[in-house]
């Protein structure tokens, strides 16, 4: 674990958790962003997103895992962004994440300690209480750190969902299998 990272688990319950995981969802503005919203002269809302955490999430898909966005907000940026990353299901525009989480569970069949999910703000706790292994930025509200399984060292949209794909990959035993193309390249 990065320094300043904050397991609220035992190192087994992270590999026991870790092990049943078969998506990741992901909150946008906070997490893959780093929450700051800026506008063009002409409305349209500018994001920057992490190309570490691209690499992350393509490291997670490589790994067999799903993963997806479920956000409050939406639009044209991050449906580019999720496009470029084969991000599937793509649930924007969601103000009840709770009801959107379960939604999601049932279509595809899935019980909740099967999935990990990030997310930085208050209208993240429904999901962050009730996923398999929930994360936090290191920039989230003290409340979502208190209640994350793991509080990571990095702030959101600078790669937190890079650090968090490698906190569940390495007790799955896959980190090494995805690094050694790199080192043997």
């Amino acid at each position: 674990m990065g320094p300043g990272a904050v397991l609220n688990l035992s190192n087994a319950e992270l590999a026991r958790r870790a092990s049943r995981l078969r998506w990741i969802l992901l909150d946008v503005d906070g997490v893959m962003t780093d929450g700051r919203l800026t506008y063009s002269a002409e409305g349209e809302v500018l994001k920057n997103f992490h190309v570490r955490d691209g690499f992350g999430i393509r490291l997670a898909q490589r790994a067999g895992l799903g993963v997806g966005i479920l956000s409050g907000r939406g639009g044209p940026v991050l449906d580019r962004r999720a496009r470029e990353l084969d991000l599937d299901p793509i649930l924007t525009g969601q103000s009840d994440k709770a009801q959107a989480f379960e939604s999601f569970l049932s279509e595809h069949g899935l019980e909740a300690e099967q999935v990990a999910y990030a997310g930085d703000d208050w209208m993240d706790l429904p999901v962050l209480n009730r996923c398999g292994f929930g994360c936090a930025p290191a920039d989230a509200t003290a409340e979502v750190r208190e209640h994350a399984h793991l509080v990571l060292a990095t702030p959101g949209g600078y790669g937190a969902v890079r650090e968090m794909v490698e906190r569940i990959l390495r007790p799955r035993g896959r980190w090494s299998d995805l690094l050694r193309p790199y080192l043997d390249g």
